[in-house]
């Protein structure tokens, strides 16, 4: 349970993390005052009933205010000013984590022992229990 827990709680701030951290777009067409199209990050497609703007004796565009389209815009900026962080570590820092480390591993000693190797001088055979044929017990 504890480590489901622990999971969930990660994924949820891992998308909190990816939620804020992305611009949103959200671009809305309005045709006659009822929604018609809804686009997330792109724009959204016009219903093909805007009226096409008109220009004048000087060659610039004059947009028709009663038109019957409407867009709205709604944008989200992210956070764009992440720093990344490095942890340099000088000679002297290295050296001391090294010792450190070094210090640690060794403070309770080996916890092995090393068997010896007969592989030269293997032992003798054993055929009989001396010590119970003749009846001799170390005390």
């Amino acid at each position: 349970m504890k480590k489901g827990l622990f999971n969930i709680v990660a994924v949820t701030m891992a998308v909190l993390l990816l939620a804020s951290t992305i611009s949103w777009k959200v671009e809305k067409h309005y045709c006659l005052g009822h929604l018609m199209d809804i686009a997330l990050f792109t724009s959204a497609q016009d219903c093909g009933m805007d009226m096409v703007s008109q220009s004048d004796e000087n060659g610039e565009h004059v947009e028709d205010l009663n038109s019957c389209c409407n867009d709205e815009t709604i944008i989200t900026k992210g956070q764009d000013n992440l720093v990344v962080q490095t942890n340099d570590f000088d000679l002297a820092q290295q050296y001391f984590v090294i010792a450190y480390a070094y210090s640690y591993f060794n403070l309770f000693g080996n916890s092995f022992e090393e068997k010896p190797s007969f592989d030269h001088y293997p032992p003798p055979i054993i055929v009989k229990d001396i010590h119970v044929l003749d009846e001799v017990y170390l005390i």
